[in-house]
């Protein structure tokens, strides 16, 4: 009787033994798939970062077929010699500022021109240059190249002795806080709908990516706002679902003194000039000349 429970114990171990080993195969091969196919998805996203970041699309149309008629085209030939495409008007009014407008990350300049005839139709003066890549400029964008355009495209305006606002959209805002970090004359920095960074949006959206080791343009306002020695206007809206107003909040208390954050509620990412942005600008500069 003992030695049949003896052998009947061994098998038991046996069998047991064996579906451990299969369990631990099977666990072993789940985990060579799922590193596969997180090192594919890692891959194709650090391949293909930057498509998701600068989407450029349609075609430049000039500023004559949009009602611009005081609006120039410019073709512009940067340090590197890409030639670069830029709207452009002189003030009409005595002393005003021109308006040195960086565009975000889609479509063209063709998009933003009710804004532009806003800020003609006030006296001011328009500098909008296109990044590289967009409908109108050669090139590719990247955070460098991008940077090292807005200093120049400041440089251009700024020889001409004209007061200069700075006005960033969303992807341009990154490019308007590196050129008021780098250019303390600017009269006044704006940005509309900022991000702290291009890595920390990268961070919101792809959790369970190391998007700090793959990022190749961080663009991290957050480290430049500070070094802004011109005044600051931010301006966010309350329902901002591409870059929640958390972001425009965190530039501000980054930024240094003077500064002013306006959040409007009920606003989106894209209403801000339909909900009085321009005419907040407006008073902001007034304000800062008297």
């Amino acid at each position: 009787m003992a030695e049949t429970e003896t052998g009947g114990s061994a098998s038991v171990q046996e069998d047991s033994s064996g579906a451990g080993s299969k369990l631990l195969r099977f666990l072993g091969k789940l985990i060579v798939i799922f590193a596969i196919a997180y090192t594919m998805a890692a891959g194709y996203m650090y391949l293909n970062q930057r498509s998701f970041v600068f989407v450029p699309s349609g075609e430049l149309e000039t500023p004559a077929d949009k009602g611009l008629d005081t609006v120039s085209v410019e073709i512009i030939e940067m340090a590197d010699g890409t030639k670069i495409t830029a709207w452009t008007a002189e003030p009409t009014e005595p002393g005003a500022p021109t308006v040195i407008y960086f565009h975000g990350n889609s479509s063209n300049l063709s998009n933003r021109s009710p804004r532009f005839k806003q800020i003609v139709d006030s006296g001011y003066g328009l500098y909008a240059p296109t990044h590289r890549g967009y409908a109108g400029s050669e090139g590719s964008p990247s955070e460098a190249a991008l940077v090292s355009d807005a200093l120049e495209h400041y440089d251009r305006v700024a020889a001409g002795g004209t007061p200069i606002i700075v006005h960033g959209e969303s992807l341009g805002t990154g490019l308007a806080a590196a050129v008021g970090a780098e250019r303390p004359d600017a009269g006044l920095v704006v940005l509309e709908a900022p991000y702290t960074a291009l890595v920390d949006m990268a961070s919101e959206s792809y959790p369970w990516l190391p998007v700090n080791l793959l990022m190749k343009d961080p663009m991290k306002t957050r480290e430049r706002i500070g070094n802004v020695a011109a005044p600051v206007l931010i301006l966010h809206g309350t329902e901002d679902a591409v870059i929640p107003v958390e972001h425009g909040k965190r530039l501000f208390d980054d930024a240094s003194d003077p500064k002013e954050l306006l959040v409007i509620d009920g606003a989106g990412h894209s209403d801000l000039w339909k909900r009085g942005l321009w005419e907040t600008v407006q008073d902001k500069w007034q304000a800062l000349q008297s």
